[in-house]
């Protein structure tokens, strides 16, 4: 069973093996499967971490406006005609938010873009069943804490943090994220062929899966 211990050790060379550069490098981690159809085997998972890697750039469908979020209000969808103009909202932000009540909208209106893109609003992060400024804080402040795990292949990158975060911090969110994937895994360890960590622009560590 992975401990502490051996996240710390693999962060530790990370950070040795790597050039310092002039920008905040991601923490990239790098979970390698064997034995596992993704067709068959595969899930989408939200992970909410203990430390947060940064602020996410949060639009949010209303009824009314906020002072907390970027919004749009439902009278205002008449205004996004084009493909262009909503293909521009899902590079412009990096989750998108509503109130329940919008979603036929929602759907109808943004859905086929929306969609393949992994942007939609989510029951399991992203939607608002009662919309104040409260609540909207709130769900703002889980999302900035949550990454979002979509299996394409056996392989799973993800970014889990940053590099101005201490070692303990990064192995916290490390850890949290190899759990929440082992929970998921149909043949749990036998499924993991091995597991690496990597700054944007280092090479890939290996952590060591037998200490």
């Amino acid at each position: 069973m992975i401990n502490e211990k051996s996240f710390l050790q693999a962060i530790k060379e990370m950070r040795v093996c790597t050039k310092k550069r002039n920008f905040d490098q991601t923490v990239d981690l790098i979970i390698n499967l064997k034995n596992f159809n993704v067709k068959t085997d595969g899930f989408n998972l939200f992970i909410t971490l203990p430390n947060k890697i940064k602020d996410k750039k949060i639009l949010a469908f209303l009824e009314e406006d906020s002072k907390v979020v970027a919004s749009i209000k439902k009278e205002s969808f008449i205004n996004l005609k084009e493909k262009k103009d909503i293909k521009k909202l899902v590079k412009t932000y990096d989750f998108f938010i509503s109130n329940i009540k919008l979603m036929p909208f929602i759907a109808t209106k943004f859905g086929r873009i929306f969609g393949p893109a992994g942007k939609m609003p989510s029951p399991q992060l992203g939607i608002l069943n009662i919309e104040n400024e409260e609540n909207i804080k709130k769900l703002i402040e889980k999302i900035n804490l949550t990454i979002r795990i979509r299996m394409k292949e056996p392989s799973i990158k993800i970014a889990i943090a940053k590099e101005s975060l201490t070692d303990k911090q990064i192995a916290e969110n490390a850890i949290m994220v190899y759990n929440k994937i082992l929970e998921n895994l149909s043949k749990k360890q036998e499924n993991l062929k091995n597991i690496k960590i990597k700054l944007t622009m280092g090479k890939p560590i290996q952590i060591n899966l037998k200490e």
